[in-house]
């Protein structure tokens, strides 16, 4: 298994870095995002039906057509974590992490000692333990994770200097829509104190050195996201064919 990340490489060169949630479980969509030229497939354990089981094939079809596999967990779990990892996902983020106590489980559980709690027990990430020993791979599956947490409640943001400090957080990932919502504007991720928090987290990430990442369902969302000060753009698969689809049939011949 190669060991470098090309999307933790491009964030720190300071490049903007393009994923898609895709909740649905399907190889096809995975190797239709690839070749469409995606840094990044996030398959997605909150909001759909997928395991590592059926994972599995879409991590190899990620690899296959050179795009890095992330997954969003659906929990901060040591053990769900864990078992993405052990197939083969480069990144993870993990959702509603709203203090410091909850950032350091969810990073901790990607890395191995010293830097972490994840538990160890070879298998493919070790390529079986027919290449290398765990001696010396450990280091590299360290360094070759990208941890991201999402900040998507109000409840989080007096906590955030902590969440920031916290050793091993690659991407704090605002998620405009629970955001809103906590702040009581459900479906209304645009709403302008919804905003303006994005915006001071925006600020106070940056001032840390930490890497900002969010959602955008189209090329304009995605581009006043980068000028506020987003490196990682994530639109979904179902939001993006939703928009096609209707596109087309709102101009079809009638």
């Amino acid at each position: 298994m190669k060991m470098d990340n090309p999307v933790k490489v491009k964030l720190a060169a300071g490049s903007v870095v393009y994923g898609c949630f895709l909740p649905s479980i399907s190889v096809i969509d995975v190797e239709i995002l690839a070749v469409a030229g995606f840094d990044f497939v996030l398959l997605d354990g909150e909001h759909g039906p997928l395991s590592p089981e059926s994972a599995y094939p879409m991590i190899l079809a990620a690899e296959a057509r050179g795009m890095e596999p992330f997954v969003r967990v659906g929990q901060n779990d040591k053990q769900v974590i864990l078992k993405f990892l052990d197939i083969g996902v480069s990144g993870v983020m993990i959702p509603q992490v709203n203090n410091s106590t909850q950032a350091t489980q969810a990073i901790e559980a990607t890395r191995y000692w010293p830097l972490g709690t994840r538990g160890l027990a070879g298998g493919r990430t070790f390529d079986w333990g027919l290449n290398r020993s765990a001696v010396e791979v450990v280091p590299d599956l360290n360094d070759r994770v990208l941890t991201m947490i999402q900040f998507e409640h109000i409840d989080a943001l007096d906590n955030l200097d902590a969440i920031l400090d916290v050793p091993g957080l690659d991407v704090l990932f605002v998620g405009p829509n629970d955001l809103a919502q906590s702040m009581g504007y459900p479906g209304q991720p645009g709403h302008p104190e919804a905003t303006a928090v994005g915006d001071q987290v925006v600020a106070r990430a940056h001032a840390k050195g930490i890497k900002l990442g969010t959602t955008a369902f189209t090329t304009d969302a995605a581009r006043i996201a980068v000028d506020r000060g987003f490196s990682m753009i994530v639109p979904n698969s179902p939001g993006m064919l939703a928009i096609a689809a209707r596109a087309f049939i709102d101009s079809a011949p009638k």
